[in-house]
């Protein structure tokens, strides 16, 4: 099982970026998936959900109308679109997948919002 993420890195206020999280080893299809992030001294805090056929979506409040989350489960692959970033969304980004009591973790990336 893997979850490979990329797509970070530094961008100025405002700015925008795209996440991706790359699936295998898995039945990526039947899983739900989500996307963490964990600024340095703070807990690991949950992002936004996509149900397993991406019919639902879910957002904290601090994202709500500034990022998108979707997937594609041709390819195995899922994405945060992160637009008007602002520096409190400076952290290192990780995805899940989820289902029943299987839980994956990728390795995370980073994404700084700097001028």
């Amino acid at each position: 099982v893997q979850l490979v993420e990329s797509g970070g890195g530094l961008v100025q206020p405002g700015g925008s970026l795209r996440l991706s999280c790359a699936a295998s080893g898995f039945t990526f299809s039947t899983y739900g998936m989500s996307w963490y992030r964990q600024a340095p001294g703070k807990e690991r805090e949950l992002v936004a959900s996509i149900s397993s056929t991406g019919g639902t979506t879910s957002y904290t409040d601090s994202v709500k109308g500034r990022f998108t989350i979707s997937r594609d489960n041709a390819k195995n692959m899922m994405y945060l679109q992160m637009n008007s970033l602002k520096p409190e969304d400076t952290a290192v980004y990780y995805c899940k997948a989820w289902f029943r009591r299987d839980v994956y973790w990728g390795q995370g990336t980073q994404v700084t919002v700097s001028s």
